[in-house]
């Protein structure tokens, strides 16, 4: 509350250099305000040049950064053509992560910035994907490799099973020879 009224006394003090009977005022005489024009002039406003003067409008950094981060997400559905092997775990959590935090540090802010909060949730839901494609091939090998060592301790006793038995028959022919 305090800054509220600070900035209400350099505003008035501002109007009393151009109008020396402003401090003599009788009370509860309208102070100066800024807004009484703006609020007239914004309803006269077409919608692009409500567009063009938004605190998030098309010439503020809170129009285009959303704009730009959209390659990002761009990039990430690009992404889902590319074999899972090839594909970072840790950059894809990260841009994860990013999505979630900044979707709702987007809807915190003032002015809350919309475009902003829905390229960060898209974001987040690409990442999400790729981390999930990304688990699901890991634990594919993994079950793929138990597998491949069950098939490959099957070979190895049936090789064994074979040796063991043509060393067997060997054994016996020369037992025959012998007798």
């Amino acid at each position: 509350m305090s800054s509220r009224v600070g900035f209400r006394f350099v505003n008035n003090a501002r109007f009393a250099f151009r109008n020396a009977s402003a401090p003599f005022r009788r009370p509860g005489a309208q102070s100066f305000r800024w807004q009484s024009s703006e609020a007239g002039a914004a309803e006269q406003q077409s919608a692009f040049q409500r567009l063009w003067n938004s605190p998030v409008g098309m010439k503020t950094v809170h129009f285009w950064a959303p704009v730009m981060k959209w390659c990002l997400v761009i990039a990430g559905i690009s992404d889902f053509a590319r074999p899972a092997e090839k594909l970072s775990l840790t950059q894809n959590a990260a841009l994860m992560g990013t999505g979630a935090i900044w979707t709702r540090w987007c809807l915190i802010i003032k002015p809350r910035n919309i475009l902003l909060a829905a390229v960060n949730f898209f974001l987040g839901c690409v990442g999400a994907v790729q981390v999930t494609r990304i688990f699901m091939w890991q634990r594919n090998q993994s079950d793929s490799s138990i597998e491949a060592a069950k098939v490959i301790e099957h070979e190895a006793v049936d090789s064994v099973k074979a040796t063991a038995e043509a060393a067997e028959g060997t054994v016996k022919k020369a037992v025959e020879k012998s007798t």
